[in-house]
This record gives C-alpha cells, structure tokens and sequence, in this order.
C-alpha cells in the first residue's frame, strides 16, 4: 500500500493508461511525488504538472539512476509495445514488453522498491481458452508475441513475489476506451477510434467483423481498479499479477448502434485486416470474480453509460476546435 511518503514512478507514461493515470495519482499523493517517464516527449499536460524523465526501460542503467534519483518506493510500469504493432515488429515487443519489464524487477529488487504494477492483457489467452466468461485460472495460449510477452510478464511477477517477497500487482486489462488518449496499435482500438470518427466525420470503417465481441473497459474504470487493487491489502491477494478485470462486453455492431442513438445519421462499414484474427483468438467475456472477491472490484460504466460520456465530451472538443485525431 503507497504512503504519502512513498515517491511513484510511472514508465510509458505518454501511453493511453499513463497520461491519465498520471493526473490521477498526483491528485492523489502530489504532485512532486509522481515522476513520470517515458521514451517519447509526452503532452504539457504530463511535464507541467510534475517531474519528468525521458527513460528507455531497455536501458537497465539509466532505469536505475532514475529509480536512485528520486528514491522511488512503487513503478507502474506502463511501458510496452501493444498487440496490433507487436506483429508488425515482434522482435521489439519483446524486447520492450519482457527485457524492459525484468530490469524494472531486478532494478527494484536491488534499489528498495517495495511495489510494482504491470499491466497484463486479455491476449494472454488463446484458441484454447474458454471464450464465454473466461475464468481466472485457465489456459493461456496466445498467439501473439504481445499475449506471449504478458504471459511470461505474469509468470516473472509472480515468481519475484515468491523467491524475494516483492510485491508486484496486476491486471489483465480488456480493450481501454479514453477520449483523452488517441488509438496506439491495440486491436481493440476501433472501440476508441469509432467514437472520433463518429463526431469529425459521421462515419467510421472497422477493421473487425460486425459481430466480433470484445470485453472491453472505460478508462474511468481502468484508473479505478489500478488504484483499488494498489492501496488493497498484500495478505488478502491470493493472485498478484494476473487479476481478470471487465466492465463489459459487446460487438463492432453493437457499438454503432449504441452510436446511433445519439447521432443518427452515422454510419458504418466493416473492412476486417490481420487484427480480426487476434481478435478471434480473445475472449467474448471475462470472469473477474476473483479480483471481486480478494480486493473489492466493482465497474462504474456499461456500455449506455461509457458512450454517452464519450460522445459528449468529444462532440463538445470538437465545437471547440480542439479535438485532434490523425485518421490512419
């Protein structure tokens, strides 16, 4: 559990989860208490409000001199190459996704980190894997390097928690929808790139089937059992790194509709590429009654309410001339 004593370190925190989570935990402990990082020169958003350092998690060195600079106490560790840009350059999601994640672990093992939080993913799963409510416990045999990476991030995690004790926490996060963080090479980025698309051009080309289903998860949502699971107590977990989380499932065809109520006139078409095949290998539901059950896991947002709060933020940034999106 953090105290307010405890300096944090977020990495990839320029990504869909750290630019918000960032904001959010310096509300929480302060500003000057949440260093952020990450590869890339974030928003002003992220630089303005609080310390920043450019780091490559690959690069165990200067992890490390960033770790002994501030004293920092707990990671979230965010940095990663995500699933849809995984099989474009496999070899570097390895790199980052697994070389990155260990130098995070034995930098804190060695520094006096007492916390971690890495994210994992429904790509942990598999063909083999139950798809309706996929359990906690259950097969995982991904067939991408990204579900791969997480795989074995689980397992690394879970191992350092028994052989040194340290406590290393996380989620199997499904699709993240934000309207603040732009789509970054996920499969389940239509669900974000739609609602763009809705509001700028009143018509949107999925890259899935109609009736593929996803579980999927707002990002108020996502912060919330980030935060929750981290302040939970350590002897109540009886899982660490590999927590199933939902907040609700639905397909391509079922979003648009969901859409359509608000904008009537929009329309959509559905070109599926290579990420429809990823996606088929997910699962349709998850079952996430173990994160229910050992740390109070509870969503706010189903899919009525998450589109609604979308729309009319978006629409408003768009009056304002303010809603920037670089359609690919």
């Amino acid at each position: 559990m953090t105290s307010e004593a405890d300096t944090i370190l977020v990495t990839g925190a320029a990504g869909q989860i750290g630019s918000e989570l960032v904001p959010a935990l310096r509300n929480i402990f302060g500003p000057g208490k949440v260093i952020a990082s990450d590869i890339i020169q974030p928003e002003k958003q992220l630089t303005e409000t609080g310390p920043f350092e450019k780091l490559d998690v690959t690069n165990r060195q200067a992890l490390g001199q960033v770790i002994s600079k501030y004293h920092i106490k707990v990671i979230y560790h965010l940095a990663a190459i995500l699933s849809a840009n995984g099989e474009k350059n496999p070899q570097k999601a390895w790199d980052v996704n697994i070389n990155g994640f260990y130098n995070v672990l034995e930098a804190s093992r060695e520094l006096g980190v007492k916390q971690i939080f890495c994210p994992s993913s429904i790509a942990v799963f598999g063909p083999l894997t139950p798809r309706i409510k996929t359990p906690q416990d259950t097969i995982l045999s991904p067939t991408t390097m990204y579900g791969v990476t997480k795989v074995a991030g689980e397992n690394l995690g879970d191992y350092y928690v028994r052989k040194y004790g340290l406590d290393v926490r996380g989620c199997r996060f499904p699709g993240i929808i934000s309207h603040e963080a732009l789509p970054g090479g996920g499969t389940t980025d239509y669900a974000v790139a739609i609602f763009y698309e809705a509001v700028i051009y009143n018509k949107y080309t999925c890259f899935l089937k109609p009736e593929t289903r996803l579980p999927m998860m707002y990002m108020p949502d996502c912060l919330k059992s980030i935060i929750t699971l981290m302040e939970a107590d350590f002897a109540r977990l009886q899982h660490h790194s590999n927590f199933n989380v939902t907040a609700m499932s639905f397909s391509a065809e079922e979003l648009a509709a969901e859409i359509k109520k608000h904008l009537p006139e929009f329309e959509i078409k559905y070109e599926p590429d290579f990420r429809q095949t990823i996606a088929d290998s997910w699962p349709e539901s998850i079952d996430d009654s173990a994160a229910r059950k050992e740390w109070g896991w509870q969503p706010d947002y189903d899919l009525g309410r998450m589109t609604e709060d979308m729309l009319r933020i978006l629409k408003e940034r768009h009056r304002l001339g303010k809603l920037n999106y670089d359609k690919k």
